[in-house]
């Protein structure tokens, strides 16, 4: 059984204390122990990006022009619906050349495995 991740996506720029918003583009693999995440952030450097997990939820904001005051002004955001499974305290990221991988590792009991037959 596979679950996918919800991407919450806006159709067209979003607005943000008068600012526009872009969707950061993203790819989403899965395998047997993790999702992982891809985000092309060009020009962004890791202070200048913000990810947090809170209630099922993956959120990702990012500034190209140095700091977001009051944490309104972002040039790329997105949210994530993450399925149930996923081991929220084991997600790591990391940025390299403007982009942002994240591992979201599967918890132990959501990975597939093998059942074991028992001859009589």
């Amino acid at each position: 059984m596979s679950t996918s991740i919800q991407q919450h996506t806006p159709k067209a720029p979003e607005r943000v204390d008068a600012r526009a918003t872009v969707a950061a583009p993203v790819d989403i693999y899965e395998n047997r122990d993790e999702y992982l995440l891809l985000a092309d952030l060009p020009g962004v450097t890791s202070d200048q990006l913000r990810l947090h997990f809170e209630r099922g939820q993956l959120f990702l904001e990012a500034s190209r022009n140095g700091t977001a005051p009051a944490g309104r002004e972002y040039d790329y955001r997105r949210a994530f619906a993450l399925p149930s499974g996923v081991d929220a305290g084991n997600i790591d990221a990391s940025l390299t050349n403007g982009v942002l991988r994240v591992r979201l590792p599967k918890s132990e009991a959501v990975k597939p495995r093998r059942i074991e037959i028992k001859a009589q």
